[in-house]
């Protein structure tokens, strides 16, 4: 059946499964968190490194990743990475203690920040605009997919196996997916004279695993509340000085020249706060259910389901709903379903009726997948094929770091709360302040042309017509 299908979709179909397992393995292992500290006998603290030294190491190393596929090509580098992140998913099993495990973690998350740019570069790079919607469509499930399945995935995982078998699931998809993709993936040129930009690097890598990590250090208490925030105000900062930076230098790591492009700008953006939001809302729905409802991990995963459910649902038909209402008609469509449930989520209680918390959850899981698939066609839609790396890895960088920040911003703002509220009352108030930040997409797309992104939504025979006249 595989054989049959288009080889630019055989493609598309490796990288999104490539993306889906670094994407799951990287939420969910917080379910296993507990089990992980009962069984190396460390505290909770200690053992929340997995999850933050894994996404600080992939903030740090995904702006290597455009001038990697330049200098030695893309299907080596992207082979490469998915070896080693499956390699170091087994390492992360087998672990005798903590300390291997946290730095097996370090190097899946090295190999994850390979894997992620790398993988659309080889889908989106030589893409005609008139094709981006549909294999933007391939790309963008793993990330709805992933975070919304890991709960439920996790919880059935540490309840009735152990939590070795977190890691495990990848070595069968990575085995897979590197066979697969050897035979299936054209070998590309390798540029040997690219000249790497070591100083933008350590800028970058600096400013990123700042930010990140004041984030992280922000979730842990009010007391770590002053130095998180003298680390992201210094990661801004140096944020700034690397703006210059890449915006000056001969041989940039990457160039933001497409930041100049409306369609591309706008994806950086407002695109950020929905992604921060897209991270944030299962891991809060998760955590009220099982904090306030006082839910098992696996039941509160199943109504958490629905957020995929919804993702999946839409699916067949957000191309059809882009192409005829426009992007910006159907951002804001989009925008409305999400804001609308993430303020009634605010209102359900123990007693309130299954159907109904299912209904928002699926709601919202259908508002983020058309937000997220318009972005991601959106994002390219005017960027000119040989511009597509640096506007690829700028794009992964910052969405990486929006995902980062969507968990510890939320977990501060709920731990703020609880200093003048109860943990239900803060918890709900949660819920709309995720709601209010999608009023800046909205204000920001509202001001968008109608026909933005036009040329991805003229394909098939209505761009065969346009050639023949």
């Amino acid at each position: 059946m595989f054989n049959a299908v288009p080889k630019e979709i055989k493609v598309a179909l490796l990288m999104a499964a490539s993306l889906f397992m670094e994407m799951l393995d990287g939420t969910i292992v917080i379910t296993a968190l507990p089990e992980i500290s009962r069984y190396f006998s460390i505290g909770a603290a200690t053992v929340a490194l997995l999850v933050s030294v894994y996404l600080i190491t992939s903030a740090v190393f995904i702006p290597l990743s455009g001038w990697m596929v330049h200098r030695f090509g893309k299907k080596k580098i992207w082979s490469i990475a998915i070896i080693a992140f499956t390699l170091s998913s087994l390492a992360n099993a087998v672990a005798p203690n903590f300390y291997i495990l946290l730095i097996t973690r370090i190097i899946q998350g090295i190999s994850g920040s390979m894997m992620i740019p790398t993988a659309r570069l080889i889908v989106l790079e030589k893409t005609p605009s008139s094709k981006l919607l549909k294999m933007v469509g391939y790309l963008i499930w793993p990330a709805l997919i992933a975070p919304a399945i890991a709960p439920i995935i996790g919880g059935v995982i540490v309840t009735y196996w152990n939590w070795q078998w977190i890691f495990l699931i990848n070595i069968p998809i990575g085995i897979i997916v590197t066979l697969l993709g050897y035979k299936t993936i054209e070998p590309d040129k390798a540029d040997k004279s690219s000249v790497f930009d070591l100083k933008g690097f350590i800028e970058i890598a600096a400013a990123s695993g700042l930010i990140l990590a004041g984030a992280e250090l922000a979730t842990h208490g009010v007391y770590y509340w002053s130095i998180a925030l003298i680390f992201v105000v210094f990661g801004l900062l140096l944020g700034i000085i690397v703006f210059k930076h890449l915006k000056k230098a001969v041989h940039p790591l990457f160039s933001i020249d497409a930041l100049q492009v409306v369609s591309f700008k706008i994806c950086q953006t407002s695109g950020s706060v929905l992604w921060l939001c897209v991270g944030a809302l299962p891991y809060i729905l998760t955590v009220f259910l099982q904090t306030v409802f006082q839910w098992s991990a696996v039941k509160a995963g199943s109504y958490v389901l629905f957020i995929f459910i919804g993702n999946i649902g839409i699916k067949p038909f957000t191309n059809f709903i882009i192409r005829h209402l426009g992007y910006r008609s159907a951002l804001l469509l989009s925008f409305g379903m999400i804001f609308i449930t993430s303020i009634a989520l605010a209102f359900i209680t123990p007693d309130t009726f299954a159907m109904y918390i299912m209904l928002l959850a699926l709601i919202s899981g259908a508002g983020r997948s058309l937000a997220l698939t318009c972005y991601n066609g959106l994002s390219f839609s005017e960027i000119k094929s040989k511009y597509r790396n640096s506007a690829n890895t700028l794009n992964a960088v910052i969405q990486t770091l929006a995902q980062g920040l969507g968990i510890s911003l939320i977990t501060v703002v709920v731990d703020l709360l609880q200093l003048y509220f109860s943990t239900a009352v803060s918890y709900k108030l949660g819920f709309i302040f995720l709601g209010v930040l999608i009023l800046f997409p909205i204000i920001e797309v509202m001001v968008l042309p109608k026909n933005i992104g036009q040329t991805t939504l003229i394909g098939g025979e209505e761009n065969v017509s346009r050639h023949i006249r």
